[in-house]
């Protein structure tokens, strides 16, 4: 496969901060001593790699996480001189881990940066190949801080309580102010930080009460309102590079990938059997 290594931008919401996602494979390269002023999360996909970190050595495996903390000195590379390594990482500001937490200092502490937890890094990699195919603000909005506090909650060893319940008081009304806010506003939609403080919550209170009443988080939700939508102008005629932007896909690939997932089929294949049975 070769050795390779490329980056990819996600918004958290239209306005919001940035979070940058690497995907990278090699067989022989070896990272000079650096550090990160953001938490690095980084999951094993192939092979092995071994970090130094901390004056000893982390050797991880495919499926395994590595956190490594901000300003932390590290180098990487292949744990054997055969089969190389390949991984996806984050690298994400401390605020993102503590939403739904707070830790004592205000930064999680991982006292042990190598991770054995398949449920969220089978959710890592998921996220991570699908927002770095089309990072839709929202979409990252929704996911990312969403399991970085689960990585948090689950593994951080600073002392810690919570700062909110896990049962939001008026959950129902809460999803259903920002689902009408989300359809209102389907071309441009507001992101979940803005929403939340008009709400007087925290983004993690807002994703809880959504997903607690929604059963799937917001970025789902308006995504499936958006192939309704679609699916109507498709009835009408209109081409699916004509309906993409009007219900606000990026383009047509993704109002192909959400369109499939939803009703099975492509937009061009739907429009034509509707068309067929029309005439």
């Amino acid at each position: 496969m070769g050795e390779h290594a490329s980056w990819t931008r996600a918004r958290l919401g239209r306005c919001g901060p940035s979070l940058d996602l690497l995907t990278a494979r090699f067989d022989k390269h070896v990272y000079a001593p650096h550090a990160h002023e953001e938490f690095t999360v980084g999951v094993c996909v192939s092979g092995s790699e071994v970090i130094d970190y901390r004056g000893g050595h982390i050797r991880t495996g495919p499926g395994s996480i590595v956190v490594l903390a901000p300003g932390e000195v590290h180098t990487g590379g292949p744990g054997n001189a055969t089969d190389g390594y390949a991984y996806r990482a984050l690298y994400a500001d401390p605020s993102l881990l503590t939403e739904g937490i707070t830790p004592a200092g205000g930064v999680p502490h991982f006292r042990e940066p190598l991770i054995d937890d398949p449920e969220l890094a089978a959710a890592i990699l998921r996220t991570h190949t699908e927002l770095g195919t089309c990072p839709d603000p929202l979409e990252a909005e929704s996911r990312l801080p969403w399991l970085l506090t689960a990585l948090a909650r689950r593994h951080s060893t600073t002392p810690s309580t919570p700062s909110v319940s896990d049962l939001v008081p008026g959950a129902d009304q809460v999803a259903t102010v920002v689902r009408d806010r989300l359809a209102d506003e389907l071309l441009d939609p507001p992101s979940l930080a803005d929403l939340a403080r008009d709400l007087g919550l925290s983004r993690y209170q807002l994703l809880r009460a959504f997903r607690t009443t929604m059963g799937l988080p917001p970025y789902a939700w308006l995504a499936q309102y958006r192939v309704t939508r679609a699916r109507r102008l498709l009835d009408t005629g209109l081409r699916p590079a004509e309906v993409a932007s009007l219900v606000g896909f990026a383009d047509q690939a993704h109002l192909t990938r959400w369109f499939r997932r939803v009703l099975g089929v492509t937009p061009a294949a739907y429009r034509n059997s509707v068309q067929d049975v029309r005439h």
